[in-house]
């Protein structure tokens, strides 16, 4: 169980999903679920796991002129967020291979950002077993993120692999807030502070 901050004290939602809150209304987060990978007092990174874009694993695959796997070929890419869309990121179970380029997030959860994990996930040669590749990712500035929790524009929950890798993207925000006691719909766009 986490401590809570007292005031002025930082504390990391590395491993946390976001959930938008109804009011929130920048587009690119309406209804979104983002899942925390790294957060520091200098900012916050993340990538949004509720939403597939129309582009499959083996179009990316064949763009960057790999082989393509037949397991994974039809797996839709998400969008990870506004930022860098052009750029590629694996959440993935934590492995005993080491990639060019992972964060270890969280105890089961690492974030690879390198050329050497799509080549593994394109030919099926020493790939994690389950994995979610995203373009682009949602960042936040230095207090930024906080800024908007205070605003009440995200409900944070702690994260789970099983969320991330069992759940298809669809269902995700639903049963992420449900871990939690939230049914979405009940939720109301109007914020209030005590």
């Amino acid at each position: 169980m986490e401590k809570p901050a007292t005031s002025g004290q930082f504390v990391s939602l590395d491993h946390h999903f976001l959930i938008a809150m109804p009011g929130l209304l920048d587009s690119a987060f309406a209804r979104s679920l983002v899942y925390i990978c790294k957060h520091t007092p200098d900012g916050a990174m993340g990538l949004r796991v509720d939403h597939s874009l129309d582009v499959t694993l083996r179009e990316l695959f064949l763009q960057l002129h790999l082989p393509c796997n037949g397991a994974l070929a039809d797996r839709l890419l998400l969008a990870g967020g506004p930022v860098r869309s052009e750029w590629g990121f694996v959440l993935h179970p934590q492995t005993q291979r080491k990639w060019q380029s992972t964060l270890d997030i969280a105890d089961g959860v690492a974030l690879t950002a390198s050329r050497d994990i799509i080549e593994a996930l394109a030919t099926g040669t020493e790939a994690p077993e389950q994995s979610l590749v995203a373009l682009g990712y949602a960042g936040w500035g230095a207090g930024q993120l906080e800024q908007e929790l205070r605003a009440n524009a995200w409900l944070t929950v702690p994260g789970e692999p099983a969320l991330l890798f069992d759940e298809p993207p669809e269902h995700r925000t639903r049963t992420v807030a449900a871990r939690i006691g939230v049914d979405l719909a009940k939720l109301s766009a109007s914020v209030g502070h005590a």
